[in-house]
């Protein structure tokens, strides 16, 4: 049940992204995809999402290639919350959340209300799910999307199929408070199963939450495997040309210091 690009080669802009990338997720892991301003993480992520096509080589599900899952099953087994939150139309904060059970329309689940409310009371929206969406602060946008993505994939699929919830800088709007939580949030639902894919900016919520990391490296490639052995100094000075330092947090985590 794994998702993986098999020699990808990815370019933008005449820059080359990807070459020959073999990177695998797995599910019941939660993987953060890191790297400086144009290194292609969000384009990753459309890769993996479907929306875009690799230049070269496959994207695979399950070993199979997502062009050859049809759009309604893709639906039901991977989410995704992209970087803009705004809506075209006036929906409420509910309406955008029960948007996310739109795939399960053909066998709804005998508690399709509950889970919206479920997703809305997990994401701390509960206070605003009668606003406009278009009308809220961009963290507050960003809650009501996740919380659309949760509700996609609420439940396991009955034949047992790997669900993955993909999120572009989910954190990029949220205060510190909610950035805490989302990370937890999306660790607790890897830890139920779920493979989690999310681009990240911040290296320390990275290295508290994330299972694996994903770094992309321009030239030099890309850097995958457990977030303690792959986000050491020497490579977070090379990639991001800052100095860094750890220090280890009450609980024994290693933080960065910068500068």
């Amino acid at each position: 049940m794994t998702l993986r690009c098999a020699g990808a080669d990815l370019r933008l802009g005449g820059k080359t992204l990807l070459a020959g990338a073999d990177i695998a997720f797995s599910p019941g892991r939660l993987t953060a995809i890191l790297g400086p301003n144009g290194a292609g993480k969000s384009t990753l992520l459309a890769l993996l999402g479907g929306q875009r096509r690799p230049d070269a080589g496959r994207v695979l599900l399950d070993d199979r290639p997502l062009s050859a899952h049809t759009p309604a099953d893709l639906a039901l087994r991977r989410a995704l919350m992209p970087q803009e939150s705004a809506v075209a139309f006036d929906f409420t904060v509910r309406e955008i959340v029960e948007l996310g059970r739109f795939p399960h329309r053909l066998a709804p689940s005998a508690g399709e209300a509950a889970i919206v409310d479920g997703a809305i009371a997990l994401t701390d929206v509960s206070g605003f799910a009668g606003r406009v969406l278009n009308s809220l602060s961009g963290g507050e946008k960003a809650r009501a999307q996740l919380a659309r993505a949760l509700a996609q994939l609420w439940e396991p699929l009955p034949d047992g199929a790997g669900r993955w919830l993909l999120l572009d800088e989910p954190t990029a709007a949220l205060d510190l408070s909610h950035q805490h939580a989302a990370m937890r949030l999306l660790r607790d639902w890897a830890g139920q199963g779920v493979g989690v894919v999310a681009v990240l900016h911040d290296l320390n919520l990275a290295r508290r939450y994330a299972d694996d990391v994903v770094v992309l490296d321009g030239a030099a490639g890309v850097h995958q495997g457990p977030a303690a052995e792959i986000l050491v100094p020497g490579l977070i000075e090379r990639v991001w040309d800052m100095p860094c330092q750890t220090v280890a947090a009450t609980d024994g985590t290693l933080q960065y210091l910068f500068g």
